[in-house]
């Protein structure tokens, strides 16, 4: 009996030994990949939740495997699928983009778009860079000369964090793309990158306010006077939210972002729902004029298509005043833009979606022979590849995109924009969730994505039989109709010449 109770009792000291040495080892393998994920800089998700964070990783990964169980297929998340996200987040990182067995997209659903290869594709010897667009020819004291294609919209500082606005800025220099201030005005980080900056107005003025909310020629001379800002954008409407101003609550409004805008610390960013000194198309090209005169760069203007009669009224005033007195360029935006905070009601019923409102303005600078003068940028849910090149089939000369270059900072679309508890960072001021984001590896990301997504685009171009994107026309691509069926988009929409008064005008 004694012999049993001994073995018994020795048992049972190994079983606690064994239990403390499990316990011992499973609690050094968590301060093991705690102190990992805290020193990392790869990613923020990791670094700001430790140990827990990598679950959402597993569970990425994970997904692969039993999504077609449990999970949402590739293609159907909104407002950015599974698919779309990924591709972003591939070139973010510069890793193999080539996927396997078959596309999982399907290629009868109406709006979306398929590019006609050539049977005699551009071979790579005979392909050339994206060709130089200048900007404000002949008519700004400074014009705006660049290649790029694929830029950063407009995203305020206010609404992103210091080092997401730090990474946009440093990647887009090492891109060699522009980035777009947004209305919240010039901060000392986007100058700090040396990226080309394009400084928006919105309609509150931030930035070049005076002490009445008023414009300010002395300040527009201050922002103009950094040889970086190469243009100015007068931010008629937004996307996400035509018809309404910009919102920033007051708890992101903290000393430094006030200081920028010229509000008060902690309360509410509000900006008016229109700039009250522009009611009318004459008061737009007066302001166009003014900024232009006063700064001596590009001046153009942001809109979203929604009535669309006033086109007319402003190519005729145009022609009017003589060709000189048009914008710089109109940026167009869509109505499935993005924005940090906006009432559901104007994001899901206002404004015209892009594959509607950008070859009605193309087709409009046609008509009155405006279309070289005029250069179109467009923005708008446009964050891969096939939707870029899309763009410029129709006749965009630029494409920016906001949401993209946030997926390439690592944003995992948690819909916290508008609560300051974004958990990579992006669109936070609290330190704690900021520390994820670390600008030296972001900025890389932003840049890998920008160089990846224009390569992209040229592939498809050489595809089509074409040596460099602005080449690609509407007869290169089709829209699935509402057959199910492939259909020309110059059939879709037939390329239009310009009216013979105006033609003459332009000769």
């Amino acid at each position: 009996m004694d012999a049993v109770t001994s073995w018994a009792t020795r048992l049972l000291e190994v079983s606690a030994a064994l239990f403390v040495f499990f316990i011992g080892c499973a609690v050094l393998t968590v301060i093991y990949v705690y102190i990992r994920d805290i020193t990392q800089t790869q990613q923020a998700i990791r670094r700001n939740y430790p140990v827990i964070g990598r679950f959402r990783y597993w569970f990425e990964h994970m997904g692969e495997f039993f999504r077609q169980y449990f999970f949402a297929l590739d293609r159907d998340e909104l407002p950015f699928n599974r698919a779309q996200r990924s591709w972003v987040y591939r070139a973010a990182k510069n890793v193999d983009s080539t996927v396997a067995f078959g596309s999982t997209r399907p290629l009868n659903q109406p709006g979306d778009v398929i590019f006609l290869n050539c049977p005699f594709p551009t071979l790579s010897e005979d392909a050339v860079p994206a060709s130089t667009v200048v900007i404000g020819e002949g008519v700004a004291r400074t014009p705006f000369a660049t290649s790029s294609f694929f830029n950063i919209s407009g995203m305020s500082f206010g609404a992103l964090s210091v080092p997401a606005v730090l990474s946009l800025s440093k990647g887009a220099k090492k891109a060699g793309i522009w980035m777009n201030t947004g209305e919240g005005g010039l901060s000392p980080y986007h100058l700090e990158g040396g990226a080309d900056i394009v400084f928006q107005i919105g309609t509150a003025k931030y930035g070049v306010r005076d002490e009445d909310g008023n414009l300010s020629d002395e300040k527009l001379k201050e922002v103009a006077a950094h040889e970086q800002v190469r243009m100015f954008e007068i931010k008629m409407s937004q996307g996400a939210k035509p018809g309404k101003g910009g919102i920033l609550p007051g708890k992101k409004v903290n000393a430094e972002i006030a200081k920028i805008r010229g509000i008060p610390e902690g309360q509410d960013s509000i900006s008016p729902n229109g700039h009250t000194d522009i009611r009318s198309v004459d008061e737009l090209l007066d302001m166009i004029a003014r900024v232009r005169e006063v700064t001596g760069k590009p001046v153009g203007f942001k809109i979203v298509l929604g009535a669309y009669g006033w086109l007319n009224n402003l190519m005729e005033a145009i022609h009017a005043r003589g060709i000189e007195s048009a914008p710089d360029f109109i940026t167009l935006d869509s109505a499935d833009g993005g924005t940090g905070a906006a009432p559901q009601s104007l994001m899901d019923f206002m404004g015209l979606p892009i594959k509607r409102s950008l070859p009605m303005l193309v087709d409009a600078l046609e008509r009155y022979g405006l279309k070289q003068r005029v250069k179109v940028i467009v923005s708008g849910k446009l964050v891969n590849p096939a939707e870029v090149a899309w763009a410029m089939c129709i006749g965009a000369d630029f494409i920016t995109s906001a949401r993209g270059f946030m997926f390439s900072l690592g944003c995992i679309q948690a819909l916290q924009c508008n609560k300051n508890t974004c958990p990579t960072g992006i669109t936070t001021h609290d330190p704690k969730l900021q520390k994820g984001l670390v600008v030296s590896d972001k900025a890389e990301r932003v840049a890998h994505y920008a160089k990846n997504l224009m390569y992209e685009v040229g592939v498809i171009a050489h595809s089509c039989g074409v040596q460099e994107p602005r080449k690609l026309k509407r007869f290169h691509a089709q829209m699935i109709n509402d057959h199910g069926l492939p259909q020309s988009l110059d059939e879709l929409h037939p390329p239009v010449e310009a009216k013979p008064e105006y033609q003459s005008k332009l000769s």
